[in-house]
């Protein structure tokens, strides 16, 4: 995280006719801004939210996170039931579409919207619907969809306005064959082919929710190996999955050329190979959204991905002005950008000192079968020349997983030689990003706590996922002498 250098920037004396006064404005009602506005409240200060949607939640809400992962549930419960041993009525795949699974996901996002905008009404925090602006460093320009402005005051403000998917210049986003990961929810129809352009997590996970429904995938990685920062047998499973399934994935490759054809597109690979399919999902990056938001302003810059520097409060260059979510960068997770937009209100209110972001941030990647893990991988510690040893619990030996008919996927810990502290877990199976959080808060202990022979010494539910803690302990364990 960068330490922005600091700027003294006093509000300009423009006449206009502000509505109302706040002690905080936040731009935006995703995870980071709903932290955020939620964290000053409980604090007792006045606060108004901006979005510029309809409905708050923000693009989590409405087309990455809650959408993305309601797809994947329904396709992932037809993958295990066709592999149930039932009789699966034949015509069961054609009667399963991308259009009919969509419709649980409109009525998750439906939920999702009634239940966040509870929490603005229930703690007395307007939302005004429009576009946000700086006027200067407090006054922020609202324009709602009918063009009329309104003008409001914060006396500290929070930059929450999330990101959106790249667009490169020579992709038209406006081919009804071409599709970034927002507007692939429009997908009205179920492809018999697909590319995907950008093999990171979206494009990593399109690729399982396709793949799931039938259609045949092509997946092009811009780079070496499938998602390079995941522990190498984690990521070499994941490919091996994919392969097993029929997803072709071509490593290290990149487009010279999108060719739109009248039913579909051809993408030329600087390679010289060239590939066709009905459509193409393109997923390669994100850019913050900060480019509508007036930054000029106020000083403030953001670099050439739509990012703004912010120090470990979450304060930008400008002392009353701070940021989080994706519009800063890394992690760009849902579940550490509610936790930053809480952080930033204690700073806001203590000035500055209060909490920083945990270390050890889990992974979530919900691709079939799911991928999670928190701390360290073997290659970092290997690098670090770390004496590690690892334990390991191979899915289908366990009873639950036996009865739930999961025959794919492990849980791996990696724990030191000699104090047996707990330095990473890495999972890949069904039901991964639930259990890894057991393993994550007794890595999270201090001292004798974090240590592999709690697992051992504990008391499971038989039978059950979690059971794999212990399992992989004593696999470990037995690899001491």
């Amino acid at each position: 995280m960068t330490s922005p250098k600091k700027k003294k920037t006093t509000s300009m004396q423009i006449n206009l006719n502000i509505s109302a006064h706040y002690d905080v404005v936040v731009i935006g009602t995703g995870p980071g801004g709903e932290g955020a506005a939620m964290g000053i409240c409980k604090q007792g200060k006045s606060v108004a939210v901006v979005e510029r949607y309809e409905s708050v939640g923000g693009g989590c809400t409405h087309w990455g996170t809650i959408p993305s992962k309601a797809l994947r549930h329904s396709v992932s419960r037809l993958v295990e039931f066709k592999r149930s041993g039932f009789d699966v009525d034949s015509d069961l795949s054609k009667k399963v579409t991308f259009q009919s699974i969509l419709k649980h996901t409109e009525r998750v996002i439906k939920d999702q919207v009634k239940l966040r905008q509870g929490f603005y009404l229930r703690n007395n925090c307007p939302v005004y619907s429009g576009d946000a602006k700086f006027v200067d460093q407090n006054i922020i320009e609202i324009v709602n969809k009918n063009g009329d402005k309104e003008y409001i005051r914060g006396e500290q403000i929070v930059i929450a306005t999330g990101s959106r998917p790249y667009h490169p210049a020579d992709v038209n986003f406006n081919s009804k064959h071409i599709y970034d990961s927002d507007t692939i929810l429009s997908l009205d129809h179920q492809p018999k082919s697909i590319i995907i352009y950008g093999a990171g997590v979206i494009g990593s996970e399109y690729a399982s929710i396709f793949r799931g429904l039938g259609v045949r995938v092509d997946l092009i990685n811009t780079r070496d190996r499938l998602l390079s920062f995941l522990d190498t047998e984690v990521s070499d499973s994941l490919s091996y999955h994919f392969w097993n399934n029929g997803v072709v994935i071509r490593h290290s490759e990149s487009y010279s050329k999108i060719e739109e054809t009248e039913n579909g597109v051809v993408v030329h690979l600087e390679s010289g190979k060239k590939m066709r399919a009905d459509c193409l999902l393109f997923a390669n990056g994100r850019t913050g959204n900060t480019s509508s938001l007036n930054l000029a302003a106020i000083g403030l810059s953001a670099n050439s991905r739509g990012q703004v520097d912010v120090n470990e409060h979450y304060q930008t260059s400008v002392d009353n002005v701070y940021a989080v979510g994706d519009v800063i960068g890394y992690p760009s997770l849902a579940s550490a950008a509610y936790d930053q937009g809480r952080i930033a209100a204690k700073a806001m209110i203590s000035g500055n000192n209060e909490g920083s972001l945990i270390h050890d941030i889990p992974t979530g990647i919900y691709t079939i079968p799911e991928i999670s893990s928190v701390g360290k991988t073997e290659q970092e510690l290997t690098e670090q020349k770390v004496p590690y040893e690892v334990g390991r619990a191979q899915f289908k030996h366990l009873a639950r997983a036996q009865i739930s008919g999961i025959e794919i996927g492990f849980l791996k810990l990696l724990f030191h030689r000699d104090t047996k502290q707990i330095l990473g877990i890495h999972c890949f199976g069904e039901r991964s990003s639930e259990i890894v959080h057991i393993g994550q808060a007794i890595m999270e202990q201090k001292g004798e706590g974090n240590n592999i022979e709690y697992f051992v010494n504990t008391t499971f539910n038989y039978p059950t996922m979690a059971e794999a803690y212990r399992v992989a302990a004593l696999n470990g364990l037995n690899r001491l002498f």
